[in-house]
């Protein structure tokens, strides 16, 4: 019986499993140091500030894996023989395989700042960096965050949570300026200055971590001079590959896995899917490398069916990405560039009381639709694909606005609002699309 072996198991590794299982009776073993069971990597924060315990983010009860065939082994894979498909773990004997699945996800990202390993410094990424800032953050007042992006978020929400005041450095003019463009990054900015206990510093670098006589941090120096005391710094300057452990193999690697559009890496039977997976040639304006959550779950349906005798090319739909900004939700649908590209109109509409911002980007020639950023109004994933599908102009996105608000009966109506607001700036005519058609077009297209 063929042998599938995935290191790794993230939401990309236990997909693949799961979606091979349903297409075979090939034995399958998932392989990680991290935790036996898998977790909902991105409700690890809910843990820390006491919302539900770890057991309760697990997606699957532990008999799940015995019923499906899958065999955990919880170890690390201390070197990888490709040539004789052998992998060498720390404690458990040496495993064959037939097919190889590298699902090793990401690391927090280390820049080698004086004092980055001293203790109460950490990212925060595994469930073995939760358990460590539980430990860190044990009765401390002051804490510092390096970077300004979703993961500092999260953390700041989490340290806040227990009366932990927080200093954010932040090396862009804007929030998160190298994905937001500036109107949306100074709206998140006004949103986490309401947040008491929080600061933010931006253009502020971080230059050195000073330590008290027991190793452990005290305060932080940044370029500019400052020195602000803290008993934590988190490291939120984004993830890379965690692929250390393959730097002296065979396997082609840059930042991440080098891989061909079916997944599969320079060496014989071996695939590499998720966040350590870097495309030779990049899909579309996608990066290369695309850690998020659901194009790891797509990786894994895709090399699954690959593994079974079905070969498939990853062939991900738009673009689009999900997150929340403490109370903030966040949405992105297509391309919604930190800096407009040329030929591009942007119509950005807010309601600053509300909390509510949407940001379309369309091509200021043909009117075609490329993207929107909505914040504080949750819109229709499945419309937004269609219209970016059927290169719907920017016109018919906001004549059908209405069917685009995900549970318009909870939320007030913005529509007319912000086609008015579209029809004065651009000198448009675009009037609402009717209620009864709408309603029609939500049940028979949608």
């Amino acid at each position: 019986m063929e042998h599938v072996v995935i290191i790794g198991n993230g939401v990309a590794g236990v997909t693949a499993a799961r979606h091979i299982r349903k297409e075979s009776d090939k034995r399958i073993t998932i392989i990680s140091s991290e935790s036996k069971y898998f977790f909902s990597r991105t409700a690890l924060m809910y843990v820390y500030m006491g919302h539900m315990p770890f057991e309760d983010i697990q997606p699957y009860e532990s008999h799940f894996w015995k019923k499906n065939r899958i065999d955990l082994v919880e170890d690390y894979v201390d070197e990888v023989d490709f040539d004789s498909k052998t992998l060498h773990l720390l404690q458990t004997p040496p495993i064959h395989y037939d097919q190889l699945i590298l699902a090793t996800g990401s690391k927090p990202n280390k820049f080698g700042w004086k004092g980055q390993d001293y203790q109460g410094v950490q990212g925060l990424y595994s469930k073995k960096d939760l358990d460590l800032m539980e430990r860190n953050t044990r009765g401390i007042k002051e804490a510092v965050l390096v970077g300004g992006g979703l993961i500092g978020v999260e953390m700041a929400e989490m340290l806040l949570s227990r009366n932990i005041n927080v200093t954010f450095l932040i090396l862009e003019k804007t929030f998160w300026g190298n994905v937001l463009p500036k109107s949306d990054g100074d709206f998140v900015t006004q949103h986490l200055k309401r947040h008491h206990g929080l600061t933010l510093l931006f253009e502020e670098e971080l230059d050195e971590i000073i330590p008290d006589d027991s190793k452990r941090v005290k305060e932080i120096k940044t370029k500019s001079g400052k020195i602000i005391p803290c008993q934590f710094v988190g490291l939120c300057a984004g993830v890379s590959p965690n692929v250390d452990f393959l730097k002296n193999t065979e396997l082609e690697i840059e930042r991440g896995i080098l891989v061909n559009t079916d997944l599969s890496t320079n060496q014989k039977d071996v695939y590499a899917i998720g966040d350590c997976a870097q495309f030779r040639t990049p899909i579309g304006k996608r990066a290369p490398i695309e850690q998020v959550w659901y194009t790891g779950r797509m990786m894994g349906e895709t090399v699954a069916q690959t593994i079974v005798g079905n070969k498939m090319n990853y062939k991900p739909s738009h673009w689009f990405n999900s997150a929340k900004f403490f109370d903030l939700e966040f949405q992105t649908y297509g391309w919604v560039w930190s800096k407009r590209k040329e030929n591009e109109s942007s119509f950005v509409w807010q309601d600053s009381k509300e909390e509510i911002l949407l940001h379309f980007v369309f091509d200021e020639n043909s009117k075609l639709f490329k993207g929107v950023n909505s914040f504080g109004l949750r819109l229709r994933h499945e419309l937004f694909d269609k219209w970016l599908t059927e290169k719907a102009t920017i016109q018919h996105v906001l004549k059908n606005l209405k069917i685009a608000n995900f549970d318009p009966e909870f939320f007030k109506s913005f529509e007319k609002r912000i086609v008015e607001a579209f029809n004065q700036e651009f000198n448009e005519t675009v009037a609402l699309a009717p209620t009864k058609w709408w309603r029609k077009l939500l049940l028979d297209k949608v």
